[in-house]
């Protein structure tokens, strides 16, 4: 038996494989959240979950304006800042 050896797809053809790709990834994506809503929508606790959602999210919001707000000093920086600091002391001394 020989095997047809598969050609490179080209340009146009790689980029329909990527569409069709992310096609199916989100077409899987929006029909584990439709299951997932109606489960929700079965619930009598759903008040709750909806609060504890907003929470959740409020908090994970907090972290990431922190992470991207307070960036801590360059590590050479630091150290520049120190040495300039102790030469400043050997001077006055």
């Amino acid at each position: 038996m020989t095997q047809a050896r598969r050609q490179e797809p080209g340009g146009e053809e790689r980029a329909v494989l990527l569409v069709a790709g992310l096609a199916d990834l989100a077409v899987g994506a929006i029909g584990s959240a439709v299951g997932g809503l109606r489960g929700l929508l079965g619930r009598s606790d759903t008040a709750d979950l909806v609060r504890e959602a907003e929470e959740d999210l409020r908090a994970r919001g907090r972290l990431a304006l922190d992470r991207c707000a307070h960036v801590p000093p360059a590590h050479l920086e630091v150290l520049a800042r120190q040495v300039t600091a102790r030469r400043a002391a050997d001077d006055d001394a």
